[in-house]
């Protein structure tokens, strides 16, 4: 099939993602990107690691991007380096008009770990590079996963990035 046979998908991303270079490590090339308003969800930091979560809030609003017209085999890539600790949602994003598209949300909407508001600046600054590293190391394992699965992609998250502290 080829890539104008396949389904396309837009994915609403609100924290790492949102850096292109990290989406040109997922994606292996970087797609049309627009700057987008969640309405209905909030997003934290969470302890221990560099990456943020949103949940619902009926008051909040996340601001974020979407990538466009991925592919079936980059979405794959996206479930991968979500792990198992976020579940793909769709929702409806709005810039001057409103958007369908899949987003991560956080599982656990009740963790403790779960705290103040991510700050995208601050990451890039602090953590970005080794950030990039543990994705790279993600999507090689992923394209040739010789049983490993989401569970371990989760495990390298946590290894490679589970000592940062966000002040």
């Amino acid at each position: 099939m080829s890539m104008s046979d396949a389904h396309l998908h837009n994915v609403f991303v609100y924290g790492s993602f949102q850096e292109p270079d990290i989406v040109n490590i997922m994606l292996e090339r970087t797609p049309e990107i627009i700057s987008v308003t969640l309405p209905g969800f909030k997003s934290f930091r969470l302890k221990g690691r560099l990456y943020p979560c949103i949940v619902p809030s009926e008051a909040g609003e996340v601001q974020g991007k979407v990538l466009m017209g991925l592919s079936d085999k980059e979405l794959a890539n996206l479930d991968a380096v979500e792990g198992n600790e976020y579940e793909k949602v769709t929702v409806e994003v709005d810039n001057s008009e409103k958007m369908t598209v899949n987003t991560y949300i956080w599982i656990n909407k009740h963790d403790s770990d779960m705290y103040g508001e991510w700050d995208f600046e601050e990451w890039k600054q602090l953590h970005k590079p080794k950030f990039m590293e543990t994705i790279k190391e993600i999507i090689k394992i992923n394209k040739n996963p010789q049983g490993k699965g989401v569970d371990d992609y989760t495990q390298i998250l946590h290894k490679n990035l589970g000592d940062a502290l966000l002040s």
